[in-house]
């Protein structure tokens, strides 16, 4: 049985590889985006599924506030 944590990396870890054969490059950051409604208790379990991933995860953001700051840069 895995964990929610397990889950979510499982679809970090092909979203990962996707990332790293479009850009050709091996990926070790990331910013992850989540629902507004995610509480404290889900966006830690989002940073433990980036971190099983294998990803350093900079930082966790709210879907609205990612919306707006990409926004900005255009």
């Amino acid at each position: 049985m895995y964990s929610p944590s397990q889950i979510g990396a499982f679809v970090l870890i092909k979203m990962k590889e996707t990332a790293e054969n479009y850009l050709g490059t091996t990926v070790h950051n990331a910013v992850i985006t989540v629902p507004a409604y995610f509480n404290d208790s889900l966006r830690q379990a989002t940073k433990d599924a980036g971190q099983i991933a294998g990803l350093n995860v900079l930082r966790v953001i709210n879907e609205p506030t990612a919306l707006a700051y990409g926004m900005e840069k255009t």
